[in-house]
């Protein structure tokens, strides 16, 4: 699936399923709550803590549900997410093209 069928596919489930959007607020809001649900499980499995029994140990759960929050973000404010992330590559290749690569700390 590409990213444009994936905006595609959230829209269709939203007004087939979803009746509507909830507000950006309310997205962004949930967005920050499934980000949390994330740190949760790495913390848990890549971390020092443990999990409590009955505790979700998936990380992929959690990060198709910030990926869905975030193609709602995007849907509902006009982000085409394809053209997004590719001025995002433009932008840190012609920022970053020597910066990681001349830094000590990553050899």
């Amino acid at each position: 699936m590409t990213i444009k069928e994936a905006q595609q596919r959230v829209d269709e489930w939203i007004k087939t399923y979803g009746v509507r959007y909830f507000n950006e607020l309310t997205n962004m809001a949930i967005l920050t709550e499934e980000v949390g649900e994330l740190a949760r499980v790495m913390s848990r499995k890549y971390g020092e803590q443990s999990f409590k029994e009955g505790e979700n140990q998936d990380p992929s759960e959690e990060m198709a549900d910030i990926l869905w929050v975030l193609i709602c973000l995007a849907n509902q404010t006009g982000v085409d997410l394809t053209e997004a992330l590719e001025q995002s590559f433009k932008k840190k290749t012609q920022r970053d093209k020597d910066r990681h690569r001349n830094n000590e700390k990553l050899r």
